[in-house]
């Protein structure tokens, strides 16, 4: 029987990894580019209709809108530099896959923020999109206010009504805490929402947590 001569390849580069337990690496800040596309209040509210997404999920989604769209206009008049028409669009859109997970499963803010970002090839609409459930990074306000106004909005919204994280969470133990693990992943996600409460008020200046934030209009 010939014997088989086998070309040995090159040695590769050994690829290093970080360690499991490193600290995850932050994204830069959010800059917005004047030729990302900006959607107006009425084009996001027909892509609801689009995807199918259920009335409770739209007035809930209404209002998350005006909440950001009150911090933001508080951080305007602060000096704060916050594009407005950006952030709304992001937290109109925050739950546009929350409907389809439901009922075929899925992670809605991964899965939204793919649909976002092809709907309107902007990253920073679709940034606040997937990180509204929760931020993995340290909450700098000043660096990635966008998608961390969209995630505080969501969470001063129960349901179609403005409350306090508190009472937030709470309706979440009731509702989704069956198991132990469940529970403290939702009690991490409330020392997060305090937390960024805290650091956007500091931002601008303003007790959030006092704040009644009277929404304003969509623009």
């Amino acid at each position: 029987m010939n014997k088989i001569n086998l070309i040995k390849s090159p040695d590769k580069p050994t690829l290093k990894y970080p360690p499991m337990e490193s600290a995850l690496i932050p994204p830069p800040p959010v800059e917005i580019d004047p030729s990302w596309a900006i959607p107006s209040a009425r084009q996001c509210i027909a892509w609801w209709d689009d995807y199918r997404m259920l009335d409770n999920i739209k007035s809930h989604s209404m209002l998350v809108a005006e909440v950001a769209i009150q911090v933001s206009t508080l951080a305007v008049e602060s000096g704060i530099n916050v594009d407005i028409p950006t952030i709304q669009a992001s937290a109109l859109l925050h739950d546009i896959a929350k409907s389809y997970c439901i009922y075929h499963g899925g992670n809605h803010s991964q899965l939204g923020a793919a649909w976002v970002m092809r709907l309107t090839g902007n990253p920073a609409i679709s940034m606040g999109v997937l990180h509204h459930v929760f931020w993995p990074f340290e909450p700098e306000a000043d660096k990635y206010f966008l998608p961390l106004v969209v995630s505080y909005a969501d969470k001063r919204v129960m349901h179609d009504t403005l409350t306090s994280l508190e009472k937030r969470f709470n309706d979440l133990k009731v509702r989704y805490g069956k198991t132990d693990k469940i529970k403290q992943r939702i009690h991490k996600t409330f020392e997060q929402a305090l937390h960024l409460e805290e650091r956007l008020g500091k931002l601008i200046g303003v007790d959030l947590n006092a704040c009644s934030l009277d929404c304003g209009r969509l623009v």
